[in-house]
């Protein structure tokens, strides 16, 4: 793991951050004191932002994932047909 002050990260960003993309670590230094680390994304993370931040808020307990995978649950049979529904709707207008 390589060190690299805030103010020489900040002049090659670009590089930097593609250099953790391939796989490489930083120590971030301020001043000699170590203030942050540039890593690569965990193994498994989502190179999208948006299914990134949903999996962390998952982890992070802020939300909770449903119980079914969406297409996953079984088809339900209908309670009543659309007949029956229509009939009761009449039903009904005709008492008003």
């Amino acid at each position: 793991m390589r060190a690299v002050g805030i103010k020489m990260l900040k002049n090659r960003l670009s590089e930097y951050v593609r250099l953790a993309a391939r796989g490489e670590s930083f120590l971030v230094t301020d001043r000699d004191r170590v203030v942050a680390e540039l890593t690569p994304p965990a193994q498994g993370r989502s190179p999208l932002l948006q299914k990134a931040l949903l999996a962390e808020a998952v982890r992070a307990g802020v939300i909770i994932a449903p119980a079914v995978c969406p297409g996953s649950a079984p088809a339900r049979a209908p309670r009543l047909t659309l007949e029956k529904i229509l009939h009761d709707l009449n039903g009904d207008r005709a008492d008003q």
